[in-house]
């Protein structure tokens, strides 16, 4: 992964992070840019080309819980009414960059290898870690969703009339599960991390993907050495079975709080490094480019506010009826501090009521008692507001991806 190391050390996160990484970024100084910085805005959205005979996703995708986008299948909302807190493993979200890797736990080993680490120059003499090792390493469960960057993209058009490319995801690219597994920093201490260590970053061992021609390899993003060693872990469970394939099976990396992409599943190697380290998926995807961003986009870490009505999609309700209305809140910015509804075109909002108090890396369940008006259409709507005091807005600015729709979604229903 030389081609993806810059040359000059800069800080370990935050806005100054980004600036020195896209600094170097821009100026060329990469190897990376010279196959992937071509043609930026035909870049990011075409297919990827799957490898012949291997099916995308691997699970059974029954329709009435699932709907499928080529290598990506949505959940449903109406399948978590009556549902727990956590979703399910069959149900649960699918966003694959290219297809589903089956791999083989024996024979399965991660290395961690870079700059980083003590007496370890790249690609030098890797740790390397078993499956075994690392389920007799201490453990630990974390509950928290995962979520991609661009849930809630179609929203984009159909409320906003901004045509962009990409996954037309609704608000069905979330899930929460309890995520068992082996702290990041455990691992990286027993590899030897320095003092020096900027960026960690995982890659993924599904196949390579390649985009109008390019290609940019396997799925790989760096996380600041200050996330890493917090809370990230390297999980091998999800809802207490082993992972299942579309889900990372044997190992995958659950970055709490952040979108979706820094969560690499079917982790094989880890790359610690002393500068910082850039991939396709840093600079060019899972940034934020458009008139509200800076010229050269904007790194996507956390989420915006979201709401979602566990409901169907054009459901059709009894008329003239109470209807207890159920859904569940997110942000990334912390705990949901209250969810407010409008049945009527958002003239008037009420407060939902919490069913639990939530989890700040997840989601908090509500209800909320309708009684339906006659025989008609209607657009419902919720809006969140988290602890941060961020609260989803009518409206949001366009980026050209279409990532980050934290804007009110409104929900058609019928009633009869």
């Amino acid at each position: 992964m030389d081609n993806d190391r810059l040359t000059d050390p800069g800080p370990s996160g935050g806005g100054g992070y980004d600036a020195a990484l896209l600094d170097h970024w821009l100026a060329g100084r990469t190897r990376v840019d010279a196959r992937s910085r071509r043609g930026l805005p035909q870049g990011l959205s075409p297919q990827a080309l799957l490898p012949q005979g291997l099916s995308p996703i691997v699970k059974p995708l029954p329709a009435g819980r699932f709907r499928v986008h080529e290598s990506n299948a949505e959940m449903r909302w109406e399948a978590m009414r009556g549902q727990g807190y956590v979703v399910p493993n069959p149900d649960f979200f699918v966003r694959n960059h290219t297809s589903t890797p089956l791999i083989d736990a024996g024979t399965w080993s991660l290395s961690v290898f870079g700059t980083g680490l003590r007496g370890s120059v790249p690609p030098g003499h890797p740790a390397r870690f078993s499956y075994q090792d690392l389920l007799d390493l201490p453990a630990r469960t974390v509950v928290c969703a995962i979520e991609c960057a661009g849930n809630g993209r179609s929203f984009f058009a159909a409320q906003q009339g901004q045509a962009v490319p990409g996954t037309p995801w609704r608000l069905g690219a979330i899930g929460v599960a309890a995520w068992r597994g082996v702290p990041l920093s455990i691992v990286l201490e027993r590899a030897g991390i320095t003092r020096e260590a900027v960026d960690v970053m995982p890659s993924g061992l599904d196949p390579d993907l390649v985009t109008a021609g390019v290609n940019h390899g396997r799925v790989r993003r760096p996380i600041p050495v200050a996330k890493a060693l917090d809370d990230v872990i390297l999980a091998y469970e999800m809802n207490g079975e082993p992972l299942p394939p579309d889900h990372g099976f044997p190992v995958r990396v659950i970055v709490p709080h952040w979108a979706g992409i820094a969560s690499i599943k079917w982790v094989g190697q880890i790359e610690v490094s002393a500068t910082p380290l850039v991939s396709y998926w840093n600079t060019q995807a899972y940034r934020l480019f458009g008139p509200a961003y800076p010229s050269g986009g904007a790194f996507i870490t956390t989420q915006p506010v979201r709401s979602a009505f566990e409901l169907a999609w054009n459901a059709r309700l009894p008329a003239n009826q109470e209807y207890l209305l159920t859904g569940r809140s997110w942000s990334g910015g912390g705990p949901i501090a209250r969810t407010e509804i409008s049945t009527d075109g958002g003239r008037r909002w009420h407060p939902a009521i919490p069913r639990d108090p939530g989890i700040p890396a997840a989601w908090q369940r509500w209800e909320f008692r309708w009684r339906t008006p006659g025989p008609g259409s209607y657009t419902l709507r919720a809006r969140a507001t988290d602890v941060t005091g961020a609260t989803q807005p009518a409206t949001v600015p366009g980026n050209t991806f279409g990532y980050h729709f934290g804007g009110i979604a409104e929900h058609p229903v019928s009633t009869a």
